[in-house]
């Protein structure tokens, strides 16, 4: 039976966490397995994708069609459908599909909701970790691996020398201005990771990092993350200040202070 045109925010929620549970069962048994691995890129370039991606895409777009067929879906593997819709799903099956095929648990599957192309909640599910991250409708939340949930926080932090900086690679930064502008805030943070992809803006929400900075992101990369992060006390740009919500440049802070900061570094 499908629902309303307009769902409560309550209905939403438990259909997004009905959505990771069923992609954590299609993604598992691929995880540490031998699999193939597609090549989806151009030549000279690597993006790759897996079996464990197609089936959670599939899985959970069978599940909108059926209990909201009148919502879009916009989806890493399968394009999009319903893109004019009031509420649209943007779905990233396996966001960190590199570190899925090497067996490193630094990645998550992707579930958003955009409401007149506005961010309304999102899911990160870590399926090998059990760790799972989400918005509710005034504060962000994690459930641990033992059903434990807390609240999540950013933590305050004013300063770029006190700050801890993730990205994914820095070889994604195009060389001359934008790696330039990378370079100038890794120089004053006092550290600085790489890997991680959706996990990084997770941890800034757990208010254990406080900056991450990407660049060549798509929608389904960041519309997940936009309201953990915010709804934690953070906040998520591009790099110019504008809604990240269709990807590009994204600039994520855990402190808001810091956040304008570090849009003078990059946009000098």
């Amino acid at each position: 039976m499908s629902r309303t045109s307009s769902p409560s925010f309550k209905s939403l929620l438990e259909t997004a966490h009905a959505l990771a549970d069923r992609s954590r069962q299609a993604i598992l048994p691929y995880f540490r397995k031998p699999m193939l691995v597609e090549n989806k890129a151009g030549r000279g370039q690597y993006d790759p994708v897996t079996a464990a991606d197609r089936a959670a895409e599939r899985v959970i777009s069978a599940h909108l069609r059926r209990h909201f067929p009148d919502h879009g879906i916009t989806g890493e593997e399968f394009g999009e459908e319903g893109a004019n819709q009031r509420y649209r799903w943007v779905i990233d099956p396996i966001d960190g599909t590199r570190s899925f095929i090497i067996g490193a648990p630094m990645w998550g599957t992707l579930i958003g909701l955009l409401e007149s192309e506005k961010p309304l909640l999102g899911i990160m599910d870590q399926p090998y970790t059990q760790e799972r991250f989400w918005s509710g409708a005034n504060g962000a939340h994690m459930r641990l691996a033992g059903g434990k949930v807390r609240r999540l926080n950013t933590r305050p932090c004013a300063r770029l020398r006190d700050a801890v900086l993730m990205s994914t690679t820095p070889d994604t930064f195009e060389k001359g201005a934008e790696a330039e502008a990378f370079q100038r805030v890794k120089d004053e943070a006092r550290m600085t990771r790489f890997g991680g992809d959706c996990y990084a803006y997770c941890l800034l929400a757990s208010g254990l990092v406080d900056l991450v900075i990407e660049t060549g992101l798509k929608t389904y990369d960041v519309v997940a993350l936009i309201p953990i992060v915010e709804r934690a006390g953070g906040r998520m740009t591009t790099w110019d200040g504008t809604p990240a919500t269709p990807g590009g440049r994204i600039l994520a802070s855990g402190d808001p202070r810091l956040h304008e900061r570090v849009l003078k570094i990059l946009n000098p």
